[in-house]
């Protein structure tokens, strides 16, 4: 994929604020506003915009406790990475899944309003399923970066 300079000032622009003007951002990075709407349209059509989403403050929501949930599988196989694909894609909770190396398979970055909530989850959601072996929790006392943004421009 070809992007240059101005792509790159394109989408970090829209990292700051996906609701941006085609006019607003050509005005900052030197182009008019139809070349911006052909980049931009170029750069979602190329799959490197996936979509535009708005930024939600959770804790004010009552999701105040942000949990890292390391799982271990019952058995490695294949069937049983599906399972555990499914739970994760269907547990509104699960806001990060990712396959690792080393001691855990997944590590799951979960939000939940308390720690009853916790509890259920781990108790009556993940440890249950057939998939899941072991499931150890690590409750996050401070976020000190949440960055959502990729190093560009």
């Amino acid at each position: 994929m070809n992007v240059d300079g101005f792509d790159h000032k394109i989408l970090a622009a829209l990292q700051r604020d996906a609701s941006v003007t085609n006019a607003d951002i050509g005005a900052s990075v030197g182009l008019s506003a139809s070349q911006v709407s052909r980049r931009r349209a170029r750069l979602e059509e190329e799959g490197i915009i996936r979509r535009y989403c708005a930024e939600i403050d959770g804790a004010r929501l009552g999701f105040t406790l942000t949990v890292f949930v390391h799982v271990s599988l019952a058995t490695h196989s294949r069937d049983n990475a599906r399972r555990l694909r499914d739970l994760v894609r269907l547990t509104p909770a699960i806001q990060e899944a990712h396959a690792l190396t080393g001691q855990a398979d997944y590590l799951l970055k979960v939000v939940v309003a308390g720690p009853k909530e916790l509890s259920d989850l781990v108790n009556d959601v993940l440890l249950p399923h057939e998939a899941v072996e072991r499931v150890r929790s690590e409750i996050v006392l401070e976020t000190l970066k949440d960055a959502r943004e990729w190093p560009i421009g």
